[in-house]
């Protein structure tokens, strides 16, 4: 597959505008991007507790990195007790579109009353939905960097994977996790 291919939209008529989103071609540059940011969340769609990855969902492999990275996690309502039933509770449920509006606002001091995130990692959710989330972020927030961590192509993000397989997904997300020094 070309590289210019697999930075196209995967969504097909969709049209970004002309500032795009990095390719996350080394998955160490999410690690990179994790270590030096001073206030990162983790913001978790539904579609997390329905995708399968090695012995476990999606929900497993976030758990991993949010341990490893200290990440505040917030998940759509529908599955926080996904993380709960396995132990993590450093997760708010909070609707997607309210913590994108949140994100937004200079005033909102964070879940945690530490300030503004400077870092946003989206994963687990569907494409059109990360499209419309993200495109709004990288017009309307001050200083937030996002990372699309599905495994299409989001060009709203800072930083994305372009268009990869499944199992190149589940490997750049052990990748992440390990650069971040859990194995």
């Amino acid at each position: 597959m070309s590289a210019a291919r697999q930075t196209e939209p995967w969504q097909t008529a969709e049209i970004p505008g002309p500032k795009k989103a990095l390719l996350i071609t080394n998955p160490q540059i999410v690690s990179a991007l994790i270590k030096r940011s001073k206030n990162p969340i983790l913001i978790v769609g539904h579609r997390a507790a329905e995708i399968k990855l090695g012995s476990g969902t999606l929900v497993d492999y976030i758990i991993r990195l949010a341990e490893a990275a200290g990440l505040q996690v917030v998940s759509a309502p529908s599955i926080r007790s996904e993380f709960i039933r396995r132990g993590f509770t450093r997760v708010a449920g909070m609707p997607l579109v309210d913590i994108a509006n949140r994100l937004t606002d200079p005033d909102w001091m964070g879940l945690d009353g530490k300030g503004q995130y400077d870092l946003a990692l989206f994963i687990g959710f569907k494409y059109y939905v990360g499209w419309l989330i993200l495109s709004g972020l990288k017009h309307f927030s001050r200083n937030l960097k996002t990372v699309s961590l599905d495994m299409y192509y989001q060009p709203h993000a800072s930083w994305s994977f372009p268009n990869i397989s499944h199992d190149e997904w589940e490997k750049n997300l052990e990748a992440i996790i390990g650069g971040l020094g859990v194995k």
